[in-house]
């Protein structure tokens, strides 16, 4: 199933507190956290295959505005700072 970045983007990059070029995530098993991330990082197979699931159990609509992705934080942190790089 493909993933529709334009509506993630388009819906998420325009919050106030969210610099230009970034979307928030909220991350997490049981409390969620909330992180902004690069836009760019959507390009990236690693977190396609993080949000294609998140999607078909959340959708996109987050209640504070963001995707939730279903990992743990943990995860979250090292596939970000491997997408850094």
């Amino acid at each position: 199933m493909a993933i529709r970045m334009p509506r993630i983007i388009k819906k998420f990059s325009t919050a106030g507190d969210v610099p230009k070029g970034h979307f928030v995530v909220y991350v997490g098993e049981k409390q969620k956290k909330r992180f902004v991330i690069p836009i760019s990082f959507l390009s990236q197979p690693l977190l396609q295959d993080l949000l294609s699931p998140a999607e078909e159990e959340f959708g996109f609509d987050h209640p504070m505005g963001g995707v939730t992705i279903p990992c743990s934080e943990d995860f979250f942190v090292d596939l970000t700072s491997c997408l850094r790089k």
